[in-house]
Order: C-alpha cells, then sequence, then structure tokens
C-alpha cells in the first residue's frame, strides 16, 4: 500500500506508518497472536474573547499510541489493550507487556479477532480532510475574528446586552492504523471554526441566548465573522419573551440544526452493538417498514471534505455508502466487524476507534436526503404548530422507542413564526415519528458530521401549561 512522505512536524507519514509496523512487530515477537497499533497526533488552538476582552488562548499538541493484542485460546481470543503517551523503547515495551499481561487474564470471546486480510483497505485519492491554511491566519487576527463575530451580534439590537463570547478554534490531527495481517495507512484531517453567542434582554428581565458557528475543514470556507455574528443575534432575540401554550398535539416543525437530532437517534438504533444485545426498538426489523415511504437515510463515509470522511474505519476497512432506510425499509444495520460477526452479517465499515478499547461504532456522514419545499412552504401549511429551537434533556428509550425532550422554539399561526415559546415538553416514539414525517424541506446542508433538511413531523404531542 502506498504511503505518503509528507511531512508532520520533524517525523514523516512514512516514518509514523514505519513505526506502528515496528511495534505491531515488537508485539507479535512478545506472544501475540495478532495486533494492532493506532499513532495519533494533533495539535490545536483555540482563542476566545468575551465584551471584546481576550480570556482564553490556547495552543497545544498531543500524541499517542493505541494498542491492541489477540492471543488465541481454546474457548476463544483473548483480548486487550492499553494506551500511552509514552512513545520511547522503554514506554513501548511496558505498553506491550502490559496488554500481553491483561489479555492473559481477559475472557475468551470466540467472535473477538482482526479482519480477515483480504477485507482490508481504504479509498484512494485526495478526500479533502486536510488543509494546512487552517493555520495560515496570524494569531492576532483569528483574535480579531472571534471579536468581530462578537461586536456584529452585540450591535444589532439594545436588547443585546452582554455575550457569552467569541471563539475561534483550529486544529489538525494525523491518525495511523497498523496490525498484524498486513495493514498499515494513515490520514490527516484539519478543522477550523468560529462562533459566537450573544445574551438579550427581555421586557420582563429575562435573559434569553443562543448562538451561530460555521466550521469548515479550511479556513477559505468559512463564513465571515459579521454573517455569523448577524445571525447569532437573530436567533437570540427571537427567543425573548416566551410564552408557554396549553397542551396539545399539534405539528412540529424541526430546522435543520434540530431535526438533525433526530436523525441521530435513528442512528442509535441501529447501531449493531444495540441491536445483538436485543436493546433497541429497531432490533430483528430488517426489511421491515419502519418509516414513511418517503424517508431514505444513508450513511456515507465516502463524501469528500465532510466531517464524517474517512479512508478507512476503525477495524481497516474502506469506508462506504450505506442506505440504512430506503423508502421507509430497513435495509441495514451500523457495523464494525465485531458486531457483523455477532449478527451474521458483514461490517459496514462503521468502527469507530479511540486509543484504548475495542472499536465502537458509530456514522460517517449521516443524512436524509433533501425534499422538494422551502421552509417557508413546509410553513406555510401548518395552521398551528411549533417550530422548535431548542431541545433540552435526554429523554430518549431506544428499547421501546420512547421519545420525550424539553424544548423551546416560535409558535405558528397560519403559516408565520409568530411568538417564542419556551417551558414545555414534546414527546412520541421514535417508531411512530418517523412514520409521520410529512414534509421534508429542500435546504439539506452539512454543518457537522449528521444532516438533516428541515422536517415536519405530525403526531407528537406538547406538554405545557
Amino acid at each position: 500500500m502506498a504511503t505518503v512522505t509528507e511531512a508532520v512536524g520533524n517525523v514523516t507519514e512514512s516514518d509514523l506508518i514505519a513505526r506502528a509496523v515496528e511495534i505491531v512487530d515488537q508485539a507479535r515477537r512478545a506472544g501475540a497472536s495478532d495486533a494492532e497499533v493506532i499513532l495519533r497526533e494533533g495539535d490545536e488552538f483555540e482563542a476566545q474573547v468575551r465584551m471584546g476582552e481576550l480570556e482564553t488562548l490556547k495552543n497545544s499538541g498531543s500524541r499517542g499510541i493505541g494498542l491492541r493484542v489477540f492471543l488465541e485460546g481454546a474457548g476463544g481470543t483473548h483480548v486487550a489493550s492499553t494506551s500511552s503517551s509514552d512513545l520511547s523503547a522503554k514506554g513501548i515495551r511496558y505498553l506491550i507487556s502490559g496488554a500481553l499481561q491483561l489479555a492473559r487474564i481477559s475472557s475468551p470471546d470466540p467472535m473477538q479477532g482482526l479482519p480477515e486480510a483480504a477485507s482490508f483497505g481504504r479509498i484512494e485519492g485526495d478526500l479533502g480532510l486536510y488543509y494546512e491554511d487552517v493555520y495560515s491566519m496570524p494569531v492576532p487576527e483569528r483574535i480579531e475574528h472571534a471579536r468581530r463575530a462578537e461586536a456584529a451580534a452585540l450591535a444589532v439590537d439594545p436588547r443585546i446586552r452582554n455575550s457569552d463570547g467569541g471563539s475561534f478554534d483550529a486544529a489538525t490531527g494525523h491518525r495511523v492504523l497498523a496490525n498484524s495481517r498486513g495493514f498499515a495507512s494513515s490520514y490527516r484531517s484539519s478543522y477550523c471554526g468560529l462562533s459566537t453567542s450573544p445574551i438579550a434582554t427581555g421586557t420582563s428581565g429575562e435573559m434569553q441566548r443562543d448562538y451561530w458557528y460555521s466550521s469548515a475543514r479550511s479556513i477559505s470556507k468559512l463564513a465571515t465573522p459579521e454573517s455569523i455574528g448577524l445571525e447569532a443575534a437573530r436567533r437570540t432575540l427571537r427567543r425573548l419573551d416566551g410564552r408557554k401554550v396549553p397542551t396539545q398535539q399539534v405539528p412540529i416543525v424541526f430546522p435543520p440544526e434540530i431535526a438533525r437530532s433526530i436523525l441521530g437517534s435513528m442512528a442509535e438504533a441501529v447501531n449493531g452493538d444495540s441491536i445483538y444485545r436485543g436493546a433497541s426498538f429497531l432490533t430483528g426489523k430488517l426489511g421491515e417498514q419502519v418509516a414513511a415511504s418517503t424517508i431514505t437515510i444513508i450513511d456515507d463515509g465516502t463524501l469528500p471534505g465532510l466531517f464524517g470522511t474517512t479512508p478507512f474505519d476503525g477495524d481497516g476497512l474502506p469506508t462506504r455508502r450505506t442506505v440504512l432506510i430506503e423508502n421507509g425499509i430497513l435495509k441495514s444495520y451500523l457495523l464494525n466487524t465485531y458486531t457483523a460477526r455477532k449478527l451474521g452479517l458483514a461490517s459496514t465499515g462503521s468502527a469507530v476507534r479511540g486509543l484504548s478499547g475495542n472499536p465502537g461504532i458509530g456514522s460517517h456522514n449521516l443524512y436524509l436526503p433533501a425534499g422538494n419545499q422551502t421552509p417557508e412552504q413546509i410553513l406555510a401549511g401548518v395552521t398551528s404548530g411549533f417550530y422548535v429551537t431548542e431541545l433540552l434533556g435526554r429523554g430518549i428509550n431506544m428499547v421501546t422507542g420512547d421519545y420525550s425532550r424539553g424544548a423551546a422554539g416560535l409558535w405558528i399561526e397560519n403559516g408565520e413564526l409568530t411568538y417564542a415559546v419556551q417551558e414545555i415538553t414534546i414527546a412520541g416514539n421514535l417508531k411512530d415519528i418517523f412514520k409521520n414525517i410529512t414534509d421534508i424541506g429542500n435546504d439539506l446542508e452539512f454543518r457537522s458530521s449528521t444532516a438533516s433538511p428541515t422536517l415536519r413531523i405530525d403526531g407528537m404531542m406538547i406538554a405545557g401549561a
């Protein structure tokens, strides 16, 4: 497999890959049947201002290693993992001996083990994950961007008298994965973000806060500080002087930044770990209708430049496009190698890894494709309803699908957003919520690794006054 020789600090990517392979070989020589190494290094910058004054300035870097070893036994495979920030020869020896000691006392599991050698691989070509320009802006200018975003919000309206601040963040990272079955590869990533959170005071003296942000792989793709400040101010002001509304059942409209949390709940429900444990309401539902026929949900780790894109997953398998729900029919779960074996299925390339522990399961770029209606057209179809701007708490039972969360937002009257609403709870069941999505907006935008257009959902209850 080709390796990249671009310099990372004083060390090249090929040097790091070679180092990871060397540690894998050391673990094998020490007695491991198989071994897997993750090397991770990165740096991050943060500047935070409040009321124009610099409050936080952070610039840090880190490097760490994770080792997972396997020992074949009569009852299955013993597995254990260790991690460290000490990459010295002595530190590596201690890391390996510690992992082997733990593996010897762990319980055997016949489903444990690395994937078959033929399944390893990566997406080749430039996926747009790394841009050097995230640090091209001088530090004083980064701080000034945070100031400008906050100042733009404060200047909008005299009711905005305070702020939780403005911030500018940047980071780069580098990840190497190597194992004893011939896989060794790496990728680099970058990130930058700009945000602000103003505080406004209403007629009764009650204060409300909201925020807005922009994030990207490249600094050239960030929104301007002024546009972020203006949007943060608009969102904050519309929350002032909120009212309570009676308990009732009305259509609820979820804008994209809120609707994506509904998709996140579905990702949890199709997580293979929950499925094989019988801890999801979608256990055993493959091939069944679980959503409205208009609903398709996709997880795609191959989309260039997006935050959930990677060339390979935490098991070393190439990432891919997986249709989870198609026209309302449950087509696939999210699976890593281990859960796929438990369920007698194939991995979907959904393994995620930290430095320690076994791989978990996560989505890549999870989204519901855009519909044909504008958000304004969706609102126009609502005579009386609720537009959600914030969800509070986490009242979701994945076993039953019961869904109940505190919420704030705006009341819809005759297709128009009218007054702010607060201190209510919205409730339903995920089994019904996805079957009762009646309108889908055309405003899909990937602002994070999970994205949804505006959604109208009928049949949910509002518990209010």
